[in-house]
């Protein structure tokens, strides 16, 4: 299947949005490609209606007029609604584009069902979705392998695997509906040097068991290959969307070329929470406990496209958490990609946590229980979690002491008891 090349550079794109509660989407506002900005334009009608609320604060205000960018080159709040290094890959292949597409068109040409309440069309007047058509785990693994292996799609393939393409991250994977239930399907890939999906499966499992906010998962195998499924926290049963944001864009860290995003903090993020996010000592504590459990099974990949708040209009409050996937590591040492404490401390240790728990508004005391309980919890439901997981005994080998509990994130730290 190949785009009409006009298509491909497009000069403007409507914003859609669904309102709260909402079942249907509305137009909010036009998004414009002036070259090296993309600007957007509340619409009129969306200014007049009494439930309008500002797609994000500070950055994208109620107000009539062309509003640039505060960061990068397109607003922080869209940009979250892009796809990915995936989506990107399998949009490039669909439309047989031999260089990056422009930003609008990535846009355009992925699925609706993306993350979030927003999508993107070429009509204010006509909302059309762009949905994939119904597929089984099998045709979406049939099809991530082809993606991989560099094979032609047949034109089936290539439509059913229009539901991955809307989704965020470098992995292979497809947005699934059962019914009233939306699961993210999460593949394992040709390239991972150990099971990957399989760890994924067990620290979620575990962080659950740990007392995290976490989205639900279970594990399924098609045709030979280890698919994740997350459920959604992003709809309701009745159909509707919730706005979202990431702490990338909370922090107003896009730009064009990622640079921004390094240096994204947690300790900066702690201070959002504390001016704008509802119940922020709960979510303080939660978010601190994220860190910990993230040094404690070895994921290291928790950037700040990986966490994310739900927006409604005036106040941000942390989403479930989601990506807990421990990484491949050599040698002793680690580090976090987010920085939590405020000297720039990113190393994955506890004792460096515990260090920095006034941060989080917790006592000494406090952090330790909380490290305590975790390590506590890993140790008492290892089993079960590898179980569901259908992890091998050679799996949880290697699994065990190198990304769960290694001994470098254990090193000089003291127990509450």
């Amino acid at each position: 299947m190949t785009s009409d090349p006009v298509s491909l550079h497009p000069d403007y794109a409507f914003v859609w949005v669904w309102p709260e509660g909402a079942a249907e989407p509305v137009v909010v506002g036009r998004l414009d490609d002036h070259g090296t900005v993309v600007t957007f334009t509340y619409a009129q009608s969306y200014l007049q209606r009494t439930d309008a609320v500002a797609l994000f604060l500070p950055e994208l205000p109620l107000r009539s007029g062309e509003l640039q960018p505060r960061s990068g080159e397109i607003a922080g709040c869209i940009a979250d609604a892009a796809p990915d290094a995936w989506g990107r890959r399998v949009i490039d292949r669909r439309c047989s584009a031999r260089f990056e597409l422009p930003t609008l068109a990535y846009l355009l040409e992925s699925g609706s069902d993306r993350i979030g309440a927003l999508d993107f069309q070429s009509s204010a007047s006509v909302y059309r979705p762009r949905n994939a058509d119904s597929a089984t785990l099998a045709q979406l693994v049939e099809a991530v392998e082809r993606v991989e292996s560099g094979e032609p799609l047949t034109p089936a393939l290539d439509r059913v695997l229009l539901h991955g393409t809307s989704v965020g991250g470098a992995r292979p994977k497809a947005l699934v509906t059962d019914g009233t239930r939306h699961m993210i399907a999460k593949f394992s890939s040709s390239s991972d040097p150990y099971a990957v999906v399989k760890a994924e499966c067990v620290a979620m499992y575990l962080a659950r068991r740990a007392g995290l906010d976490v989205a639900a998962v279970e594990m399924a195998s098609v045709l030979g290959k280890d698919a994740l499924l997350v459920d959604r926290f992003d709809r309701t049963d009745l159909g509707a969307r919730r706005m979202m944001v990431s702490a990338l864009t909370i922090l107003e860290r896009h730009d064009a070329f990622g640079i921004a995003g390094r240096y994204a903090t947690y300790a900066d993020l702690a201070h959002e929470i504390r001016s704008r996010f509802t119940t922020a000592d709960a979510t303080l504590r939660e978010l601190f406990a994220r860190i910990v459990f993230n040094v404690l099974v070895g994921n290291t990949d928790d950037h700040a496209r990986n966490h994310s708040a739900f927006w409604d209009g005036t106040n941000l409050t942390l989403t479930p958490a989601y990506d807990i996937c421990p990484q491949a590591r050599t040698g002793g040492e680690a580090a976090q990609a987010m920085a939590f404490g405020p000297d720039g401390d990113r190393l994955s240790q506890l004792s460096r946590c515990v260090a920095h728990a006034g941060h989080y508004h917790l006592t000494l005391r406090h952090a330790r229980e909380i490290i305590d309980h975790q390590i506590e919890a890993i140790h008492d439901h290892w089993d079960e979690a590898c179980a569901l997981a259908a992890a091998s005994q050679a799996d949880r080998q290697y699994l065990w002491g190198r990304q769960f509990l290694n001994p470098y994130a254990l090193e000089g730290y003291r127990a509450s008891r």
